[in-house]
């Protein structure tokens, strides 16, 4: 996640400015195809060219908004993670209580559920962080080599990454740990695990039947929030929608010198040679409208203008080893050059 007010114009090229060379050389080559060639004839009016940059805006538009809503969707799918793991926190700790029948301590059970559940929030980052084939580091060219160079910078991406591998070491029981990472959906287990715990807390009478329902009623949030999470992951933009829209801003960038230039004659030589930066910063603008739709519309993807999950985790984990009064906590993480992972 970007956390800076405003981007700087070095930002803003490192995003964008590879484009630059291209536009700059179509831009040139039509203007000069115009003014040396003479083949008038190649040129069009420009109102059949507006019409069609309106409609590629609109529809350019509409899969930004499509991209926004399944960003914006995603931070609440978390923001009600946050909410929902403080509950389970303050519902184990409060809710448990020792039993005379039993011989174990509640304060036992109390830091294996929260610590088991922290496991659960580290192995569902992981899992959402593993690439599908429509994503930025799955590509090929230059794309695709940018994705995986910027994940390796900020060291998410893989479901072995360091951080997993240490937090799932601390917090799963030792017992649980291998056949848990084994699984096929190692989050899913891990809240199987939670449910066996609190089928055990009710027969050995740490929690009445009513405290268990209300348990197993935040873990079934669990797996709400845990599904809605894996159907963003793996349910990509229409890609009829994706692709489009790109096929369609390039249709624009090559027909639009074609029915500009012949305005900017109208001026003399002087206005043709000027056309050209006119032209580049329309159909930048185009193909920024276009990139920042296409590099939103997957937010678990590890790249700059995706969820923080990585931060979310480490803030629940300080709430919950606070709750059992654990004073050597984690420090939070921090935004590296302005981007919060």
């Amino acid at each position: 996640m970007i956390i800076t007010k405003n981007f700087s114009i070095w930002r803003v090229l490192q995003f964008s400015g590879h484009h630059f060379p291209w536009l700059i050389i179509w831009m040139t080559a039509v203007v000069a195809l115009y003014e040396f060639q003479g083949n008038h004839w190649m040129f069009i009016p420009w109102l059949p060219v507006s019409i069609i940059g309106t409609a590629v805006a609109f529809y350019v538009g509409f899969k930004n908004n499509s991209a926004y809503d399944r960003m914006w969707e995603a931070r609440k799918i978390w923001g009600a993670i946050v909410n929902s793991s403080r509950s389970w926190g303050n519902m184990i700790i409060n809710f448990a209580v020792d039993s005379k029948t039993a011989n174990t301590p509640a304060s036992d059970f109390h830091n294996r559920l929260i610590y088991r559940h922290i496991a659960w929030l580290y192995a569902l980052r992981s899992q959402l962080l593993v690439s599908t084939p429509w994503e930025h580091s799955q590509q090929k060219g230059m794309v695709g080599i940018y994705a995986r160079r910027y994940q390796r910078k900020f060291g998410v991406g893989l479901i072995d990454d360091e951080v997993t591998q240490v937090e799932l070491e601390r917090f799963l029981p030792k017992e649980e740990y291998e056949p848990l990472i084994q699984a096929k959906n190692t989050a899913t287990q891990i809240i199987f695990k939670q449910g066996v715990d609190l089928k055990t807390l009710h027969e050995e009478g740490y929690i009445d039947d009513f405290r268990h329902m209300e348990l197993q009623k935040v873990l079934n949030d669990f797996y709400t929030h845990q599904g809605k999470s894996e159907r963003i992951k793996k349910f990509p933009l229409p890609r009829q929608y994706a692709n489009m829209s790109f096929i369609f801003v390039g249709i624009f960038i090559f027909l639009m010198p074609f029915g500009l230039v012949p305005e900017f004659a109208k001026f003399g030589d002087y206005g043709i040679w000027m056309s050209i930066p006119f032209l580049v910063i329309v159909a930048w603008l185009y193909v920024v409208m276009e990139i920042v739709g296409d590099y939103s519309e997957n937010p678990f993807q590890g790249m700059a203008n995706d969820i923080p999950m990585l931060s979310l985790c480490r803030t629940i984990e300080i709430d919950l080893l606070q709750m059992l009064g654990e004073e050597d906590l984690p420090p939070t993480i921090e935004a590296k050059k302005g981007i919060l992972m």
